[in-house]
């Protein structure tokens, strides 16, 4: 396997891969060692990229299903769209603070995981920089991995038989109750999933969680949101926080299983434009150790 030039990206995650051009990869090129490195640092760096859609897509690809959310809205033979993280509207534009898209935006920095609430929840998340601001505007990524690692012994037992409960209205409603009343919020029933993913490949365990999950199973309500609101909470202290400020050609890919993330605020007169693809967990990625608790 060809070796990746890398540096590190925070002293406990990640690393920012050097010299390589996401044009170039192939499923027999650098693909193998990427995905490597993805298993073990669970989020890479690449700078100075020019990801074009199909490049965008085809890198995707090699990682698993590619999640389409609005595959039910298209017409017949209609192709799916690069989905966008923008308050850039279709007239140059950009969205008032107080509109509805820009609201789910900010709904983006509450901490999560994307996909959750999906009845095949997401692997990797590929974003890449196409227009940044001047100011504010960060993704910062959490290792819920390397927080797992720091847990009590009694906290990580406990995890190990939790499952918690994930709804897309609910991180909307945190927001807005408006905002959470829109269909694209509540397509889906409601999904649980064990709160411990353990990597198939590295054995590394890391804790499962989202703002999307409002409770655990066989908790009250307010028990289980409280719970929840409290491993978040170590989940994303600042030791495990790596805050990355925008560069036009810059893609960060990131493990949803080990991983959370969130965006930042930022003047929202400015435009940013950032675009994503989501790639579905398959068997192989340890879906089937997370599948028993959905009801």
């Amino acid at each position: 396997m060809p070796h990746l030039s890398t540096s590190p990206l925070h002293d406990r995650f990640g690393v920012i891969v050097h010299d390589l051009d996401l044009s170039d990869v192939t499923a027999e090129t650098h693909f193998p060692a990427i995905r490597a490195a993805f298993e073990k640092h669970s989020a890479l760096l690449f700078k100075n990229q020019t990801l074009d859609e199909d490049t965008h897509f085809n890198l995707a690809g090699l990682f698993g299903p590619i999640e389409d959310r609005q595959a039910d809205e298209r017409k017949p033979g209609e192709a799916m769209k690069l989905p966008e993280v923008s308050n850039i509207t279709k007239e140059g534009g950009v969205t008032s603070e107080a509109d509805l898209h820009t609201l789910n935006l900010k709904s983006n920095m509450l901490w999560h995981v994307d996909s959750t609430f999906l009845p095949t929840p997401a692997l990797v998340n590929i974003l890449a920089a196409k227009i940044v601001t001047t100011e504010g505007g960060a993704t910062e990524l959490a290792s819920t991995r390397a927080a797992f690692a720091d847990m009590n012994p009694a906290l990580q037992e406990r995890l190990r038989h939790t499952w918690f409960k994930h709804r897309y209205s609910h991180s909307r409603a945190r927001i807005s109750p408006e905002l959470a009343k829109l269909p694209m919020f509540n397509k889906w029933p409601d999904t649980s999933w064990r709160a411990v993913w353990q990597n198939p490949v590295t054995g590394d365990e890391a804790v499962y969680i989202a703002s999307h999950a409002f409770g655990a199973k066989g908790m009250e309500d307010t028990e289980g949101q409280a719970f929840v609101d409290d491993v978040m909470a170590a989940c994303t202290a600042p030791a495990y926080v790596y805050s990355h400020r925008w560069e036009v050609g810059d893609v960060l890919i990131w493990d949803q299983r080990a991983v959370l993330h969130r965006g930042t605020p930022w003047p929202y007169a400015q435009k940013r434009r950032l675009v994503s693809l989501c790639v579905s967990v398959t068997e192989a990625d340890g879906l089937a150790q997370m599948r028993p608790a959905i009801t």
